[in-house]
């Protein structure tokens, strides 16, 4: 049967809802790829992705194109249009091909007058692409980055920060979570090579290893069965900090979509386990993740700044707080965070990452663990909110990450390894809050 989409003009207008509406591409994704062949999903996927990887460039080449820029309802030409160029720049595609079926896009966007100024632009880019690139390699827009978020990083990182931009431009590697209830990572790792790929073992977390090519889930051996588990190796961090033992009162807080809490019970499935999150649509897929791990939690929508609302005066052996934050330490797996982020948020995840941590550590047992964990790389959300935490409870003790003066682990996105992250570890040694 013959196609009666056409990709690309579905692509410019999931950019735009994105860009212009402020939308989440891993949000939107789905309901498009809906109905597509396996092909058309993972093109659909490249072209979206890739062009919030580097808008700046394609927003570039489009100024030195175009006088003027489209606006109002001729917008989501000027994302067809950066269809086109990422096509020409960053794909296989041939030309013929990427160029019909782009100009073909403006007819399905009801903009059929349009056809020869996106056909004339992408040509002129091709005449003029060698000039255009070696001036676009001197301009800023080479980092892909805002200028506010390439600011705090640059601070913050004064000696690092070419690294962690490259990082953040480059596609992210594969994580797994081997099932140890079900499998030696030995033993699952030979079933996955017995189906000709391959993968490289963590130096340090047994049951995480890195795929040498990423592949759809639906090749893992007993993904279905719940025998593995797709997460990054510096999310699976969190849970070695937390140790979780059997027969504890864990709590799981910011728990959606579901991976931390599906690792807390596979290394102690006799722990009683709350997880919480305060979106109730993010909470189906904690429900989702437990029934193909065939693993049980108590689930409850809540606040993580009011916890007598839904644990009332419970109080948990351990804690883990994956705090609500700027995902700058995931932005090679989600590129529309740096279109999606403002400068002043920053300050407001900090005061919430605060008012979260005031009110849940009462609920936590004398002798208890809390581990914070953001996946940010921002001093504000992580060591400086640590540090302050600490000033006011004498209560806290920081254990295993870091010390008083710099506290906790900060992990930076590296190619071959983990994405930024952040863990402290406090345990309570007294019930008396300072």
């Amino acid at each position: 049967m013959k196609n009666t989409y056409n990709l690309r003009s579905i692509a410019a207008k999931v950019v735009g809802q994105v860009l212009d509406n402020g939308q989440s591409l891993s949000a939107l994704l789905p309901d498009q790829q809906r109905g597509l062949s396996e092909k058309d999903r993972a093109l659909l996927q490249e072209l979206c992705f890739g062009i919030l990887r580097v808008l700046p460039q394609l927003e570039w080449c489009i100024q030195q194109l175009m006088a003027r820029p489209m606006v109002g309802k001729q917008r989501t030409l000027h994302y067809l249009i950066m269809v086109g160029l990422y096509q020409l720049l960053y794909t296989r595609i041939p030309i013929h091909a990427a160029l019909s079926e782009t100009v073909q896009g403006a007819v399905v966007l009801k903009r059929p007058q349009l056809k020869g100024l996106v056909n004339g632009v992408l040509r002129q880019f091709q005449r003029q692409q060698p000039e255009l690139m070696q001036r676009a390699a001197n301009h800023s827009s080479r980092y892909f980055h805002p200028d506010w978020l390439l600011n705090r990083i640059q601070r913050a990182w004064p000696e690092q920060w070419e690294q962690i931009v490259a990082a953040n431009n480059a596609r992210p590697p594969m994580w797994l979570r081997v099932n140890l209830q079900r499998h030696t990572t030995d033993a699952w790792l030979a079933l996955l090579q017995a189906t000709g790929k391959n993968a490289e073992r963590h130096s340090q977390i047994e049951e995480a290893l890195r795929l040498n090519e990423p592949c759809v889930v639906s090749l893992l051996p007993g993904f279905s069965q719940g025998w593995v588990t797709v997460q990054d190796v510096s999310a699976q961090g969190c849970v070695h900090w937390l140790n979780p033992q059997d027969n504890e009162d864990i709590l799981d807080l910011c728990a959606a979509p579901g991976g931390k809490t599906t690792h807390i019970l596979e290394k102690a499935p006799a722990a009683r386990v709350l997880a919480v999150d305060i979106d109730e649509q993010r909470l189906a897929r904690v429900k989702e993740n437990l029934q193909r791990l065939r693993l049980h939690a108590t689930i409850k929508q809540g606040d993580g700044r009011r916890p007598e609302e839904w644990c009332g005066d419970q109080q948990f052996d351990r804690i883990l707080l994956d705090a609500p934050c700027s995902a700058t330490g995931v932005i090679r797996r989600h590129p529309d965070i740096k279109w999606l982020r403002r400068n002043e948020d920053i300050a407001e995840l900090a005061r919430l990452q605060k008012e979260i941590l005031e009110a849940v550590w009462p609920r936590l047992k004398a002798g208890g663990t809390l581990v914070y964990a953001t996946c940010s790389i921002l001093p504000e959300e992580n060591s400086e909110q640590i540090r302050d935490f600490l000033s006011r409870h004498d209560d806290a003790q920081l254990m295993d990450t870091g010390d008083q003066q710099q506290p906790g682990v900060q992990k930076l996105p590296d190619p071959q390894g983990g994405d930024g992250f952040f863990y402290a570890k406090l345990v309570k040694t007294s019930q008396n809050n300072a």
